[in-house]
């Protein structure tokens, strides 16, 4: 399973995020980014309710104030290999 999240935090806390974030088993990638939302991170799991996993995790987590996840669909782009 893979997936693609959006999230917004509070103010100033981004790095202190992305480096807690990164520490969350099956993130493979994770950025700042400027525009609606303030990080964005892909998520790869072998496990189909691993990125539910993940995503609770992150909403237990101070300083995030909203998430948006976008699961991948295989065949239309990307392989499960990838």
């Amino acid at each position: 399973m893979q997936a693609y999240i959006l999230l917004n935090c509070n103010t100033g806390t981004e790095s202190e995020l992305i480096s807690e974030l990164k520490k969350i088993p099956g993130v493979v990638e994770i950025n700042g980014i400027w525009g609606k939302y303030d990080i964005f991170l892909k998520v790869v799991t072998s496990n189909p309710d691993g990125i539910e996993k993940i995503v609770s995790k992150m909403r237990t987590m101070k300083d995030i104030t909203s998430s948006y996840t976008m699961p991948v669909l295989y065949g239309q782009g990307g392989t499960i290999d990838e």
